[in-house]
């Protein structure tokens, strides 16, 4: 007979507030390759332009790509209190392991190291009255959410999906794991939505269509918008230069613009809730 694992999250009155932050904000996706850091980088950037303060905690630890989509080559240094110092780039500040490795080292930890390292770049860096810190998450449901919920007050997650059914089964599960966890689920995104021909302008469902609204629904958490296969998110990505600057008036940067929106408003009212409590209408 094996020990059930237990899930819950701390309450909310025993996380500790990160200081200078004043919505911690988690990406996360059910499974790998769904697009999942692109999507927060480039929500970060969108945010960034709408004249928030925005930071990003790369938190896959194992594969932190953050740096590269952001164009970011540096190294990470302290202040005189030995606090670490956040890169910054578009207007995003970035902590990363990525900064702390070289890029063909593998990171080969056990999870009381990765709590440690999320830790230390929550309570041991030095974020400036920030309006969203972005957390990066890895794929799946381990010990980096989990240490996430038990660390800080989380003021939701958002999930991104793409519309085949091995994502979506993947995604249920995600959504599940963050309500069990005590994190509200601020919505999902279906990525990778279609392809939209440069030539002729025909948009193909190359993965389907319309499942990750139709999740969204049965699952009862805001869906916030579709984003497109487009070629040149992916070469922005791989250079280091988000869609949303790299081509701004673009239907794909249009796109991400409109989902950081939604995903702002969702912010709001979640923040809103916390402060006075929704009453049933009797």
């Amino acid at each position: 007979m094996t020990a059930a694992v237990r899930t819950a999250a701390l309450p909310d009155g025993a996380r500790q507030p990160v200081a200078g932050v004043k919505n911690v904000i988690a990406v996360g996706a059910g499974k790998g390759g769904v697009g999942k850091t692109t999507v927060a980088v480039n929500l970060a950037v969108a945010l960034a332009q709408m004249g928030s303060r925005v930071g990003m905690i790369d938190g896959d630890i194992y594969g932190p790509n953050v740096p590269m989509m952001l164009g970011l080559h540096t190294e990470l240094v302290a202040d005189e209190q030995g606090r670490i110092i956040p890169a910054e780039r578009y207007g995003v500040r970035v902590v990363s392991m990525g900064f702390l490795t070289q890029e063909d080292s593998a990171v080969i930890w056990r999870g009381p190291m990765l709590h440690g390292a999320i830790q230390q770049f929550f309570r041991q860096v030095v974020w400036d009255n920030l309006d969203y810190l972005i957390v990066d998450l890895p794929p799946g449901t381990g010990d980096v959410a989990l240490s996430l919920s038990q660390s800080v007050p989380v003021s939701g997650a958002i999930v991104v999906t793409t519309p085949q059914q091995v994502a979506l089964a993947d995604t249920r599960r995600a959504v599940r794991m963050y309500q069990k966890l005590n994190i509200r689920p601020l919505g999902l995104i279906e990525n990778m939505s279609h392809f939209e021909c440069p030539n002729c302008g025909h948009e193909s469902d190359i993965f389907g269509r319309g499942a990750g609204e139709g999740l969204a629904h049965a699952l009862e958490i805001p869906f916030l918008g579709r984003l497109p296969i487009y070629e040149p998110i992916r070469i922005g990505g791989d250079g280091g230069h988000p869609i949303v600057l790299a081509e701004p008036d673009s239907a794909a940067a249009r796109a991400f613009r409109s989902v950081a929106e939604q995903a702002a408003a969702q912010i709001s009212i979640a923040s809103y809730s916390r402060v006075i409590p929704l009453t049933p209408v009797r």
